[in-house]
């Protein structure tokens, strides 16, 4: 007689903690962070309220959490700027998904919702700067300094500031909606940051 297989506990948990994030993630880009409940994602992903509150102490855990696997997947394993050589290139090659991802459905309702929360959460805003903003802001410095090694970059800069030239304009635009956010725009950015509005001789 054959043994019954015993079911797979770290499988299913997976799936289960794939559907919270899922739930969470959807929820607050319908409804806002503040009217998405703990019953509301429990509800969505077909999971117990005690399981999320196993895993994680807070909706803002659960809700960070989700996002940041949704960056890691959309980043689909990429660790660092690419370095070719050619700094402005690169540079233009990632603002270019940057404008991608923030123009996806599935990373702007959250995203927005996680920002607006941010203002008056110190909490969340704590952590969603130390675990997602700046390790993305760190990969920016790390491809300057290399550029700045090899002459590309002025000695003296400081890169903590001059990475904000790239990444603060995409956000501005992103988070008001007063113009369209495209590659052009993006290529636009990469030139005037390297480049200046100076006329050139």
């Amino acid at each position: 007689m054959s043994k019954t297989k015993a079911p797979d506990s770290s499988r299913r948990s997976e799936r289960s903690r794939r559907a919270i994030y899922d739930a969470a993630l959807a929820l607050v880009g319908e409804a806002g962070y503040a009217k998405t409940t703990i019953e509301g994602i429990a509800a969505r992903a077909g999971v117990g309220k005690q399981t999320i509150y196993r895993w994680w102490p807070s909706k803002a855990a659960v809700l960070l959490e989700a996002f940041l696997d949704l960056a890691e997947r959309a980043s689909e394993g990429e660790s660092e700027i690419p370095d070719t050589g050619d700094l402005e290139a690169d540079l233009k090659l990632v603002l270019r998904a940057t404008v991608d991802e923030l123009n996806s459905p599935a990373y702007d309702g959250p995203a927005r919702a996680l920002a607006a929360e941010s203002v008056v959460n110190p909490e969340l805003a704590a952590q969603f700067v130390e675990k997602l903003l700046e390790p993305q802001l760190q990969l920016y410095v790390r491809r300057l300094r290399a550029a700045q090694d090899t002459g590309g970059v002025r000695v003296g800069i400081e890169l903590r500031t001059a990475l904000e030239l790239f990444t603060g304009p995409l956000t501005h635009r992103w988070l008001l909606r007063t113009l369209p956010l495209t590659h052009d725009y993006a290529d636009a950015i990469v030139e005037y940051a390297l480049y200046g509005l100076a006329p050139r001789s």
